[in-house]
């Protein structure tokens, strides 16, 4: 099986200041199968290119979209990518099945810790519950939403264990481009770290 051609979308309003996302990106590997499109750099005034974000839609099989948890959902630019982008008669509804067969993968990072996403935290849900708007963005538009791959707690680890997240991370492209990680089906609570210790002890 040849490798997936990757696209990531990474939308921070804020990336000079966030540590974790800078690890984050510096550890993804130079493939002539990944395309890495910083949304904020490309369209600072919000104006999207709808035709060229569809063509590199159409050029891959597996999306990503890497991002802060942002009020609970994504930050403005992306929303403004997903409410452009995915049109009616193209990625949903009568027509819309140009994404049909693809992927797609959240990568999120949290500045609280994962106990404050539970019922009994300070934010009263837990983040599956908060992504299930993008889960099911995913399922009107005929993409397979894989566990995505979540950081939390942002604003206390060590750098020690930001590089651990970052080794992570490039784990994860490794297993990506292999076909490995493409293989793991979504399951409430189930996240891409979860699995990357179990099978591969990072």
């Amino acid at each position: 099986m040849s490798a997936p051609r990757i696209l990531i979308l990474f939308a921070h309003p804020l990336f000079e200041k966030s540590r974790i996302n800078q690890v984050l990106i510096n550890n993804i590997p130079a493939n002539s199968n990944i395309t890495f499109r910083d949304l904020y750099e490309l369209y600072p005034d919000f104006n999207v290119n709808v035709a060229e974000e569809k063509r590199l839609l159409l050029n891959h099989d597996l999306i990503i979209w890497h991002h802060p948890l942002y009020w609970y959902s994504c930050p403005p630019l992306l929303k403004q990518w997903i409410d452009m982008v995915l049109e009616a008669g193209w990625a949903y509804g009568p027509g819309g099945l140009a994404l049909k067969g693809k992927k797609i993968l959240q990568v999120i990072t949290t500045g609280g810790p994962a106990t404050a996403y539970q019922p009994d935290g300070s934010n009263k849900h837990t983040l599956h519950t908060l992504l299930s708007p993008f889960r099911q963005t995913a399922q009107l538009c005929h993409l397979e939403y894989l566990p995505p791959f979540v950081v939390q707690g942002t604003h206390r680890l060590t750098d020690e264990e930001i590089r651990a997240h970052g080794k992570s991370y490039l784990n994860l492209y490794h297993q990506l481009l292999s076909g490995e990680a493409l293989q793991v089906a979504y399951e409430e609570n189930l996240q891409m770290n979860d699995w990357l210790r179990q099978t591969t002890g990072t």
